[in-house]
């Protein structure tokens, strides 16, 4: 049973109740990495990654419009969006925090864009910049698919807060 539907107008919501709700919906986690202003590596971890088509080959995530990052997406900037297996909590808690350097002791490796991709990642999708859109308090950066891999595993879950395994679901009869 739900605790409350909430009736007021859209201004009237509270936006911690608001996170609450959307947390109980399980995303998977990925990490976006780039280059910075200074072709240092860098990223940050999303749980809005999404397909968006297959003709033309297109992705989506997320990002605060005021994160710090935020500020590296413009037309044409490579990145890789690395699904994280759920082995890899500790790496999406590291891209997750502000911290001078995200990539310390973390293995990197070439992608066929200018941009690292992360090693053990499950799946690898190198892009450029499509198109950047407002979503209110964040932006949604449409990425232009050039190559992408994967290989076997299982990603990890970020559900109410905290970073999860999967775990099967036995058919109903």
């Amino acid at each position: 049973m739900l605790d409350r539907m909430q009736t007021e107008p859209t201004a009237q919501i509270d936006p911690r109740a608001l996170r609450d709700a959307f947390g109980a919906l399980p995303t998977g986690v990925a990490v976006v990495t780039l280059r910075d202003a200074a072709g240092m590596p860098t990223g940050m971890t999303v749980g809005s990654f999404a397909s968006l088509s297959l003709s033309p080959a297109l992705c989506l995530f997320s990002l605060g419009r005021n994160q710090a990052s935020a500020r590296l997406f413009a037309p044409d900037v490579p990145f890789v969006v690395n699904v994280l297996p759920d082995t890899m909590a500790d790496v999406a808690w590291q891209f997750a925090r502000p911290q001078p350097d995200k990539c310390a002791g973390i293995a990197l490796s070439d992608t066929a864009v200018d941009a690292p991709g992360l090693q053990g990642a499950i799946a690898r999708f190198a892009c450029h910049v499509d198109s950047i859109h407002d979503g209110g308090d964040h932006v949604i950066v449409v990425g232009r698919i050039a190559d992408f891999d994967h290989a076997p595993g299982d990603a990890l879950v970020f559900w109410r807060g905290g970073m999860h395994r999967p775990a099967a679901v036995g058919a109903s009869s």
